[in-house]
């Protein structure tokens, strides 16, 4: 009987057994794999999460896009902060809820990219423009800090103040200010439209001062161009009403106006205290910084410095400053 045995029987057995033990701990190992990977909430889902975006929620379901950051893909979301909002004069979900769907609904959209871009994927640079969900491009810049131990990322001169918050459908940057899309085009229009946004700011003698020099055209081409734009307290200031205008030659008048343009666009972030900027008037102006805010001086001010009271308002082909005080060559 035992000639009859088959003698690798029992090593046919033990071989399957070896492969259902395998088997067995290949799938455990893959069960433990899978209970280990993060899952990460959607973008919707943080901003709905904690104290720190409630406006931007309320600012979502307004504007009918709650449901784009909650769905699937590849976005960034540039998302201002509650401060951010209400330094902006939305202080409180009812102010959200009074403004105007369609300025929202643009306004939103200028915060979001369709791709999905890490911090890290920001190039060191100025101004690397991108395209939103609007159709208008926005602009982020990239810098070294003061200390040299880290980099400082900015989008239109909002600062961003947390990067890189994880989602299953992106990523999602905390900023310290509300971005405003270049929705009233050129330097020159977005100058006459400025008192749309803020009402107490009123340009008349600097547009009566424009004319005057005939200089309008300069402020309507690509660019790009940043404008220190005065207001009429500003040029009252330095004792210019519209009578001393209207007296003064376009000549004079072209050496002012163009003493407050730079041929670049340039965001409050990337200005250093004690800088010179260059002028399209050919003269110098010094840019200082402070934790109060930041402003400029001309030569001709006597040490008196101009506040930037408005800072970085993009036009599609530069960006606004407004100031509390002309600045003067010499």
């Amino acid at each position: 009987m035992l000639a009859n045995r088959n003698p690798f029987a029992g090593r046919k057995l033990s071989l399957l057994v070896a492969l259902l033990v395998s088997l067995a701990v290949s799938f455990s190992a893959c069960n433990e794999v899978d209970k280990n990977t993060p899952t990460f909430p959607t973008i919707g889902e943080i901003v709905n999460t904690g104290s720190r975006f409630t406006l931007l929620k309320e600012a979502l379901i307004r504007a009918g896009l709650d449901g784009v950051v909650a769905q699937p893909g590849t976005y960034t979301v540039f998302a201002p902060t509650d401060d951010a909002f209400k330094a902006f004069g939305y202080v409180d979900a009812a102010a959200i809820k009074a403004a105007p769907v369609d300025l929202l609904k643009t306004v939103l959209q200028y915060h979001v990219l369709g791709a999905r871009v890490a911090a890290s994927d920001i190039p060191t640079a100025i101004n690397t423009s991108q395209p939103t969900l609007a159709g208008l491009p926005l602009y982020i810049s990239k810098v070294a800090s003061g200390t040299g131990t880290a980099s400082v990322v900015s989008i239109n001169g909002a600062r961003v103040l947390q990067a890189d918050g994880q989602a299953s459908n992106g990523v999602i940057h905390a900023i310290d200010r509300v971005l405003l899309p270049p929705v009233f085009g050129n330097v020159a229009v977005t100058i006459q439209s400025i008192p749309l946004l803020y009402p107490a700011a009123s340009f008349k003698l600097l547009l009566a001062a424009v004319t005057k020099a005939g200089i309008g055209g300069a402020l309507t081409g690509t660019g790009p161009l940043t404008v220190f734009a005065p207001t009429d307290a500003a040029f009252k200031a330095v004792g210019i009403d519209s009578t001393v205008i209207a007296n003064t030659s376009s000549t004079a008048l072209t050496g002012i106006l163009t003493y407050h343009v730079l041929n670049s666009r340039t965001y409050s972030p990337l200005v250093t205290n004690g800088a010179s900027l260059s002028t399209l008037q050919g003269g110098t102006i010094t840019a200082g910084t402070s934790t109060t805010g930041i402003t400029v001086s001309g030569k001709g001010n006597s040490g008196i410095a101009s506040n930037i009271t408005g800072p970085d308002i993009t036009a599609t082909n530069g960006v606004v400053h407004i100031i509390d005080r002309v600045l003067l060559p010499q």
